[in-house]
């Protein structure tokens, strides 16, 4: 069997998947992605440069598309020579967005394709207009259509299709829906797992341990999409009301998926200068740190703070649940489907700063009392993301039926 995986950021969602196809006997994969990645052997990975964002002779509603259009061509250009060269996949696997599987079928028509289906944008429902008293204006709605034009292409294209949860599943047409298979990418849970000897070293010099009263952020932007102002308005009263806490931030400054801030550099710097200052002896932003980091983090949190509109659920939160943190989140869609409230975590609304201070000063006074959230929470992750035993096997159970040309299972 030949497999051909696509991903700008390869390789993205198949990260777990790629190594073990590469590694079946008589399955060969090829690869095409927008950056160099170290590959398992005999993995044959074609690399395009990503072309620029469209320049202002480009109307901004048509840039979605003429954006995607472009990374579209170079991904096709790398899919002729690969055909060319005698790899002709029985089944594609890519990702909806960017607009890079947009011609795969004309370049391969006898293969099936399965998209990654993430996110499906709409004007009422999910992120947009979501904020109080910002509600989806004309222009939103507008905007939004544009940049599900790229996405109905490459649907129209599609043979099936892949979504992490159920929530994010039902965002897209329901003549789409009825072809997606429920599938998360996994969590490995014999790496993300309790550890009580677990240590985190800050700049510092100081080790935080489990049992310390460490209070966690994470996100690949601070940024409203992930509820960073919410998390900073609550922290004064916090600190104040928790006078051994302290709070770890992990993330970059730059706004990955909503808008910048008006008048400041970055949302830090905007909260920052709205909450007034914090004692830097007690509030730690990190940035970005590795993965492991990452995990030994989890491991010596007392209260994770996961928050976030409704939109792409962070595979950040599954591995703190996994790692037995207990996760303080908002009470939005894509975390209601994986956290209720009392039973395997703690849910708050996402604007409301003066609740989410409350649940924290709890949750770090009586550590006992939620212990069994935590232990839910692993197990809920154990039930549901477990790479090994539920994920995996699905993912190569799609792929497979796909190549034999069967309808894969929904896992509805």
């Amino acid at each position: 069997m030949r497999v051909l995986l696509v991903h700008p950021n390869f390789p993205g969602q198949y990260a777990h998947v790629l190594p073990f196809l590469a590694a079946r006997p008589g399955t060969r994969v090829a690869g095409i992605g927008a950056r160099a990645f170290p590959v398992p052997d005999g993995v044959d990975l074609r690399v395009y440069d990503p072309p620029p964002p469209p320049g202002e002779e480009v109307p901004p509603r048509a840039r979605p598309a003429q954006a995607a259009l472009a990374r579209a061509e170079r991904v096709a250009r790398l899919a002729i020579d690969l055909r060319r060269g005698g790899f002709v996949p029985d089944v594609v696997l890519g990702h909806i967005g960017w607009g890079d599987t947009l011609f795969l079928k004309d370049v391969f028509p006898q293969a099936p394709l399965l998209l990654y289906a993430e996110f499906f944008y709409s004007a009422t429902g999910a992120d947009v207009g979501h904020e109080p008293g910002k509600p989806a204006t004309l222009q939103d709605a507008v905007r939004v259509r544009t940049m599900n034009m790229p996405l109905l292409s490459a649907m129209g294209g599609a043979d099936w299709g892949a979504a992490p949860t159920r929530w994010q599943r039902d965002r897209f047409p329901e003549w789409f829906r009825s072809r997606i298979s429920l599938m998360h990418e996994g969590v490995d849970t014999e790496v993300c797992r309790p550890d009580p000897e677990a240590r985190f070293a800050l700049s510092d010099g100081t080790v935080l341990r489990p049992g310390d009263e460490v209070v966690t952020y994470v996100a690949r932007g601070l940024e409203p999409y992930r509820g960073f102002p919410t998390f900073m308005r609550a922290l004064p009263a916090l600190l104040e009301a928790r006078p051994g806490a302290r709070v770890v931030i992990v993330g970059a400054d730059g706004a990955s998926y909503g808008r910048p801030p008006e008048g400041a550099a970055s949302w830090r710097e905007a909260m920052l200068a709205e909450v007034g200052p914090l004692d830097p002896a007690r509030v730690h932003f990190l940035g970005r740190i590795p993965h492991p980091a990452l995990h030994a983090l989890f491991r010596v949190s007392a209260a994770h703070v996961y928050l976030t509109v409704p939109f792409v659920l962070s595979w950040s939160v599954l591995e703190a649940m996994a790692c037995g943190a207990l996760v303080v989140g908002s009470a939005t869609p894509p975390v209601q489907e994986v956290i209720e409230d009392g039973v395997n975590g703690l849910l708050t609304d996402l604007y409301d700063a003066p609740a989410l201070a409350r649940r924290l000063a709890e949750a770090l006074a009586d550590p006992a009392r939620h212990a069994p959230l935590r232990e839910a929470a692993r197990r809920t992750v154990e039930k549901r993301f477990d790479l090994k035993r539920v994920c995996l096997p699905r993912q190569v159970a799609v792929i497979d039926a796909l190549a034999a040309r069967k309808r894969p299972l929904t896992y509805a």
